[in-house]
């Protein structure tokens, strides 16, 4: 008696697997006030942060909130600079000074809490 093999398709499975390897897409906005030495550090603070740890796996929008005062009002923005993280989720804020990558770090899920 010949013996049948049994063929599943594992092409979901695999795709799955794919995708939970990739690496996370960040959607990032700051927001700044004005053009101003505090807010031009935060600015490269944040791109130098992004470009070593989340090299091609970001998408930074800096919002200056004296020239769109709506998206700050959107966003409940009360403070600048704000780091505001949309995805992937929980929504995290890091507001204040940019100085301290740690901290950014830490807020970006990317490091863990000490």
């Amino acid at each position: 008696m010949a013996r049948k093999s049994a063929i599943t398709d594992s092409t979901p499975e695999f795709e799955k697997a794919v995708k939970a390897r990739e690496p996370k897409k960040y959607v990032l906005r700051l927001y700044v006030a004005g053009i101003n030495t505090r807010s031009s550090s935060a600015i490269r603070t944040v791109t130098t942060l992004c470009e070593e740890h989340l090299k091609d796996h970001y998408e930074l929008e800096i919002i200056d909130i004296y020239k769109q005062p709506n998206l700050a009002k959107g966003e409940q923005i009360i403070a600048a600079p704000t780091l505001v993280k949309k995805l992937p989720q929980p929504l995290r804020r890091i507001i204040g000074d940019m100085a301290n990558k740690e901290r950014i770090l830490v807020g970006l899920d990317l490091k863990p809490k000490k």
